[in-house]
C-alpha cells in the first residue's frame, strides 16, 4: 500500500461564463498535464438567481465530454440530436460531443441555493471525431458505497464491486461524491495509474497522512502517485468530488469550447461552425 501525497493545492477562482454565470472555476484553461485527461472543473453555487439565471445559450462542442452534476437546483437543456429535459437535484447529465454537438444550459431560479458541477473530460485523438451522445442520469440510479464514517455516490467508476451507471465511458473514469462523518477518517483504494483530483465544496479536512494542510470548500488537492488516498475529515466533517483517471498524454489545442490536438483540428472546427457544416451524420 502506497498512500498518496498531495501535490499541490488549487484554490478556485470566481469567473463569469456563458452569458452571465457566476462561477467558481476551479481548474481550466491552464496546465492541462497537471489534470490529465480531465480539462476543466466549475462550481456552481448561488442563493441569488441573477448569478446564473442568464444560463448557457446555444454554443458547440467537439472533442471532449460535459458532466453536470447537480447537487440542488434545476437546468433545462436541449441539444441538436434533439434531445431536451431538466436536469433536477441529484441528476447527473454526460454529454459526449465528440464530433460536434451544439447544446444549451439554461438555469431555473429556485427558493434555497443552486449549487453543482460541471467537468470537462478530453476524448483521445482516436475517439475526438466520435459520434456525439447523451445520458441523462436519473438521481436513483446512482448507487451509495458505504462504510464506517463515510459513504460514496458511485456516478462512473466502480468501487467496492459497485458500478456506476455511466457506463461505457471511452477514458474510464471515476466520478464519485464521497462524504466522510465528521472527525471521521478512512483509506480510499485507487487505481495507481489514475491522476486523482479531490475537490472539497462542504467542511473541511485532509488528503495527507500528518493532516498538514487542511483542504476546504472552493479547493482542489492534485495527488501525487500511489494507490491508496487517505481521507479524513475535521468536526464540520467533509464532501468532496473524487475525479480519477489515466492520463492520455497527448497534445491539447484548445480554444472555449472545442478541444482538438492540433491548431489546423481547431481552425478547421471553427471554420466548419461558421459556415454551418460543424454537425456530422
Amino acid at each position: 500500500m502506497k498512500i498518496r501525497k498531495i501535490k499541490t493545492v488549487i484554490e478556485g477562482n470566481w469567473v463569469v461564463e456563458g452569458a452571465g454565470v457566476k462561477l467558481k472555476r476551479i481548474f481550466g484553461f491552464g496546465d492541462t498535464a497537471l489534470t490529465d485527461p480531465f480539462l476543466l472543473l466549475d462550481n456552481f453555487g448561488s442563493a441569488d438567481p441573477a448569478d446564473y439565471i442568464a444560463g448557457f445559450p446555444w454554443h458547440p462542442h467537439r472533442g471532449m465530454e460535459t458532466i453536470t452534476y447537480m447537487i440542488e437546483g434545476e437546468v433545462a437543456h436541449g441539444d441538436s440530436l434533439g434531445n431536451a429535459g431538466v436536469i433536477k437535484s441529484g441528476q447527473v447529465q454526460w454529454m459526449t460531443a465528440g464530433s460536434g454537438i451544439v447544446h444549451q444550459e439554461m438555469p431555473k431560479a429556485c427558493a434555497g441555493t443552486m449549487q453543482g458541477f460541471q467537468l470537462w473530460a478530453n476524448l483521445p485523438k482516436k475517439h475526438k471525431m466520435t459520434r456525439p451522445s447523451y445520458r441523462d442520469i436519473k438521481a436513483e440510479s446512482i448507487p451509495e458505497v458505504k462504510g464506517p464514517g463515510y459513504k460514496i455516490k458511485v456516478i462512473c467508476g466502480e468501487y467496492g464491486g459497485i458500478k456506476g451507471p455511466a457506463q461505457d465511458i471511452v477514458i474510464e473514469p471515476w466520478f464519485f461524491d464521497v462524504t466522510v462523518d465528521a472527525g471521521a477518517a478512512f483509506a480510499l483504494n485507487v487505481r495507481p495509474e489514475d491522476n486523482v483530483l479531490a475537490c472539497v465544496f462542504e467542511g473541511q479536512g485532509w488528503f495527507d497522512e500528518e493532516k498538514k494542510r487542511a483542504v476546504g470548500p472552493g479547493q482542489l488537492a492534485v495527488m501525487d502517485e500511489g494507490d491508496t488516498l487517505a481521507c479524513a475529515a475535521s468536526s464540520e466533517g467533509l464532501r468532496f468530488m473524487l475525479i480519477a483517471g489515466r492520463p492520455l498524454k497527448e497534445p491539447v489545442a484548445w480554444r472555449g469550447p472545442i478541444v482538438m490536438n492540433t491548431e489546423h483540428e481547431l481552425k478547421v472546427a471553427f471554420d466548419e461552425y461558421r459556415k454551418g457544416t460543424f454537425l456530422k451524420r
